[in-house]
């Protein structure tokens, strides 16, 4: 349900982290000046194409939130831009945005449930490489319904992709994964900073210095013969709690001024999945997979497996080699049997190096 009063003039101001406020409205849009609940998202584009999408999006008015959620719906350029101050800059965005498709028209909002809510329940209506961000999460979702904290400071979006190999569809959280590693590399490189070395925990997390920084989820739908595919991804850039950021750990290897900012990680990270995800779907994730095996926690790593076999629990010991065509982990055992280890069937303490299966 999107709420307008177009006879009132306005303009739109966040003015805490934790509740919307909006008043001192000055274009022809809606007014309030009392705390409200509902959400706001606010649309823009790259170009003059991605502008009228975002126009007729507005003017279609079939955007949805769940639970048939409350939100307001305005264009970027209705906004006073003092609005912006301290949020997402979208211009410094767009300004270092290279691609031809991905993250090219933007949904902003100061506050929203779930960025990935957004574009999962909207998919249809949305140009593919819409990306939604927030400011601020309240119910930031993880893989396996796990909650992902979602302070200020915290890089969150989610996007859109559409592809037809159901096959490969499980490989595409290991490009976005290593998009945005690769991208906080070249962030490094064109500052002159020191190395912010993030790592891959497979199959879905990011660590930097051993702490959980990031994570990534991926959804899919199947129709017309096609994978409709939600991106999410979740950084921590700015805030140090509840763990650590790429700012914390810069501030101790490096007395200059830079810090990353969430605007340029973004465009970073787009610039470089466009280029990964062309990649993957035309040559293979072979293409990138000596890239990631670098970049993940995991390569030598030796785990013990557990199997029930009638009552007894047996224990063998293997040594994770990389991936296996399909995305699980591909292992050898001391008596160089292969195996294949499963997500969903085992639970994972890497760092004490056990894989434990799961009992009925």
């Amino acid at each position: 349900m999107v709420l307008r009063n177009p006879a009132l003039t306005a303009s739109l101001l966040v003015v805490t982290t934790r509740r919307l406020y909006l008043r001192h409205l000055s274009t022809s849009t809606f007014m309030a000046s009392t705390v409200v609940d509902r959400s706001l998202l606010v649309l823009c584009g790259k170009s003059v194409f991605e502008n009228e999408s975002a126009k007729a999006i507005k003017t279609n008015n079939t955007l949805k939130l769940p639970n048939n959620g409350e939100f307001s719906l305005v264009l970027h350029s209705e906004l006073d831009q003092t609005v912006m101050q301290g949020s997402f800059q979208v211009h410094s965005f767009m300004d270092s945005l290279s691609t031809s498709q991905f993250g090219r028209l933007l949904i902003w909002s100061p506050r929203l449930t779930s960025t990935h809510d957004v574009v999962s329940h909207n998919f249809c209506e949305l140009p593919i490489g819409t990306v939604c961000v927030a400011d601020a999460q309240t119910k930031g979702r993880g893989r396996s319904k796990n909650v992902w904290e979602s302070p200020l400071g915290c890089l969150m979006f989610s996007f859109t992709l559409q592809m037809e190999d159901g096959r490969i569809v499980p490989l595409v959280q290991y490009v976005v994964s290593l998009a945005i590693t690769e991208a906080i590399k070249d962030i490094c490189d064109k500052n002159g900073l020191p190395c912010i070395d993030v790592r891959i925990k497979w199959p879905n997390d990011l660590y930097l210095n051993g702490s959980k920084v990031g994570g990534i989820l991926c959804t899919s739908t199947y129709k017309s013969k096609k994978f409709n595919v939600s991106a999410g991804i979740g950084l921590n850039v700015n805030n140090e709690k509840p763990t650590t950021s790429l700012n914390t750990i810069l501030r101790e290897l490096s007395m200059g001024a830079y810090q990353f900012q969430r605007e340029d990680v973004l465009a970073a990270f787009f610039n470089k999945f466009e280029k990964f995800y062309g990649l993957f779907v035309n040559q293979g994730f072979q293409t990138l997979e000596e890239l990631y095996c670098k970049t993940w926690l995991h390569s030598g790593q030796r785990v013990i497996v557990q199997e029930k076999n009638d009552d007894k629990m047996i224990e063998h010991v293997v040594t994770i080699q990389g991936l296996t065509s399909s995305g699980y982990l591909l292992a050898v055992g001391d008596d160089n049997q292969m195996c294949e280890l499963h997500p969903d069937g085992n639970s994972f303490d890497f760092f004490k190096g056990l894989v434990r299966r799961k009992l009925d």
